[in-house]
């Protein structure tokens, strides 16, 4: 037995129970890699906790999107509410990377946005990963970055027990060394106070603080405590101060890392100068020093991951470590939604290359930033052990490993894969305005989707001005924004969500009735066979689920979809006369998963701005991020310029 405590009011069904005791069965024989071919609705996510709950072993779960993740987030969550469940993330609000444009000669300094919630997540996962081993993260692809030292992080951990020798002075001490910062008046996380005998630590993890009360050179009392109120909630014999940020060293590397990086400056400024690249020369070589003298004063500098093989000791062309680095070797890994994550994998690194490379020939960054990436996906696969692809639609590489696929296609709850209708492209929009209307009637939700954002978000102003509550969705809104967004759908606050393929996978919004699928006949990556039928799998969890195709000619893709609905629902309606079921349409609580789980607000605006500004503020920031997904990085500047010039001005004029 596991050390998971699986809490749940319902027992495995249908096809469960056998996708159960087959994929534990092959975790016990060591197979490597395994696939759930599971339907929408069926439960995937309960097959897995019922599977990990068999096990002592950490688990990574990997999702391809940030919406789907604070989605599974939640359920494992409620699976699991006495065992570590945390949430892994990019925490940039906004991340606009360091580049260097050759042709105007324009260099772009980094600029982000950190969210820090989405940090204390970060933070507290591998935090939960040195403490335990009954730990599932939930993570998107951002976990193949870069990460510091799983050893170093672990070194520099401070542990403070009852009756130790220590001076508070060097208790002090040590916190300054992990990046805490003093805080007498009003401290907050990551930082501590001292009063006589008696230090606060505001752990950057936890919504606690731990006390620990000195009687001389003797540690007396270690306690925690709620934040707000100070209230004692525990006292213990051992508290364990982890850093503040991933990127912490002990003074001595810091010391050997700043000789290497003096080292391999001297060679670049020599290279350059040879060349006849006077200006390279020098800016590296300003750029440099500053960095260096930052490393050596405080332990930190802005950007110090680009010095990450130094730091670490690592070799030349050597990869970074990672999340993954800090789980024991006898993990599980999980691959949600394995079609679509497992090309986002590999696709990281090379464009995390290209950038790179510019900055490195022209004098912003010494080559061994190279070595401060995302994983290749060969390095990937090496990590992981046992792995689960977990997919409605698993491509070819998922099937060419696992020849024998666990099948989930029979839903417990007795549903039918939804009915599929084919409708002329003319006069698609005033269809789908009444498909709207009369759904809206019965209280059910709809979900439409379109080929482009500029698209989904005309078709969102058009049914606006007519009356119909409707909002957009797309990659463009953060991903707090995305989660509250679906959370006030299934409320009821709107009847209507328009978007591209964010609405394909995984999303879990039972009271949606009807999808209805533009331009349909459109081959393509949006309406490819997979694609159909994972856009179509968002209205089976709904007894009254349709599906709306407008198109003017069969495709292979819609024949592909219009056949395997057919024999699911035929094997389902088997199954469901043998066993006398009456299919029902699933309920489920509704969640805001990272804001009312985790304490995280929806949106990040600290103060609201007058309407017409907000409004321009926000097709400003859309230009902007669309910009630097688009490589225009001079032009996300010049807009990043003018949305703060614009706050800036609001702000003044409030005063």
């Amino acid at each position: 037995m596991g050390t998971y405590n699986l809490v749940s009011e319902y027992s495995p069904a249908g096809d469960q129970p056998e996708a159960v005791a087959k994929l534990a069965k092959g975790l016990r024989d060591g197979r490597r890699h395994q696939t759930l071919l599971g339907v929408t609705g069926s439960g995937k996510t309960f097959t897995l906790a019922n599977v990990i709950s068999q096990f002592d072993r950490p688990v990574l779960v990997l999702s391809h999107n940030k919406t789907l993740a604070a989605q599974l987030f939640g359920e494992f969550k409620g699976f699991f509410p006495d065992n570590a469940v945390e949430y892994f993330i990019s925490y940039y609000d906004y991340y606009l990377p360091e580049s260097y444009i050759p042709q105007t000669d324009t260099y772009i300094e980094k600029d982000a946005s950190i969210n820090e919630n989405i940090e204390r997540f970060r933070l507290a996962a591998t935090a939960s990963l040195i403490e335990r081993r009954d730990v599932i993260i939930v993570a998107s692809v951002s976990c193949i970055y870069g990460l510091g030292s799983p050893e170093d992080y672990e070194f520099m951990c401070v542990a403070v027990e009852r009756g130790q020798k220590m001076l508070r002075n060097d208790l002090l001490r040590s916190l300054v060394d992990i990046q805490y910062e003093r805080n007498d008046a009003a401290p907050e996380k990551g930082q501590f106070r001292a009063r006589g005998d008696t230090v606060d630590i505001f752990s950057p993890q936890k919504e606690e603080f731990v006390r620990v009360e000195f009687w001389g050179d003797t540690v007396e009392k270690v306690s925690r405590h709620e934040p707000l109120t100070g209230r004692k909630v525990q006292e213990c014999p051992k508290a364990v101060l982890f850093p503040c940020r991933h990127f912490v060293l002990p003074q001595e590397k810091i010391h050997f890392a700043c000789h290497a990086i003096e080292q391999e400056l001297k060679e670049r400024v020599e290279f350059f100068e040879r060349e006849n690249l006077l200006v390279e020369a020098q800016r590296i070589y300003q750029r440099t020093r500053y960095d260096i003298e930052m490393m050596r004063e405080i332990g930190y500098c802005s950007g110090i991951e680009n010095y990450s093989r130094h730091l670490s000791g690592r070799a030349a062309g050597s990869r970074p470590f990672c999340l993954i680095d800090f789980f024991p070797k006898d993990f599980i890994t999980v691959i949600d939604e394995s079609h679509v994550s497992l090309p986002q994998l590999r696709a990281m690194y090379k464009a995390d290359r290209s950038r790179k490379q510019t900055l490195v020939d022209h004098g912003f960054r010494l080559p061994s930033a190279l070595d401060n990436r995302p994983l290749q996906f060969e390095e990937f696969e090496s990590l992981c052990s046992n792995t689960i692809f977990v997919s409605a639609t698993p491509s070819e590489y998922e099937l060419s490993l696992c020849p024998k696929i666990v099948e989930q296609v029979v839903r417990p709850t007795g549903l039918l894969d939804p009915m599929v209708e084919i409708r002329p492209l003319e006069g698609q929009i005033d269809d789908i305005m009444e498909e709207i209307r009369e759904c809206a009637k019965k209280k059910q939700r709809v979900l439409v989707t379109t080929l482009t954002k500029k698209s989904s978000e005309r078709l969102a102003d058009y049914l606006r001005e007519l009356n119909i509550r409707v909002k957009y969705i797309h990659s463009e809104l953060d991903a707090l924004q995305r989660t509250r967004i679906l959370s006030e759908l299934r409320k009821g606050d709107f009847d209507c969500l328009v978007g591209i393929n964010l609405l394909r996978e995984g999303i879990d919004l039972p009271e949606v009735a009807l999808v209805a699928i533009l331009d349909a006949d459109k081959e393509g990556f949006l309406r490819s066979a997979r694609s159909l039928v994972q856009v179509a799998g968002r209205a089976a969890r709904n007894l009254e689920g349709r599906v709306i195709l407008y198109a003017d000619k069969i495709t292979d893709s819609i024949t592909a979809l219009i056949d395997t609905s057919r024999a699911r629902r035929e094997k389902q309606e088997a199954h469901n006369i043998a066993h006398n079921i009456t299919p029902t349409t699933i309920t489920k609580e509704i969640r805001d998963y990272v804001g009312e789980i985790a304490g995280v607000r929806a949106d990040n605006k600290d103060e609201p701005l007058p309407d017409d500004i907000e409004e321009l503020v926000s097709e400003l920031e859309k230009q902007m991020l669309d910009a630097a997904t688009s490589l225009e990085f001079e032009r996300a500047a010049d807009l990043r310029d003018k949305i703060r010039e614009l706050t800036k001005e609001t702000m003044e004029g409030d005063q």
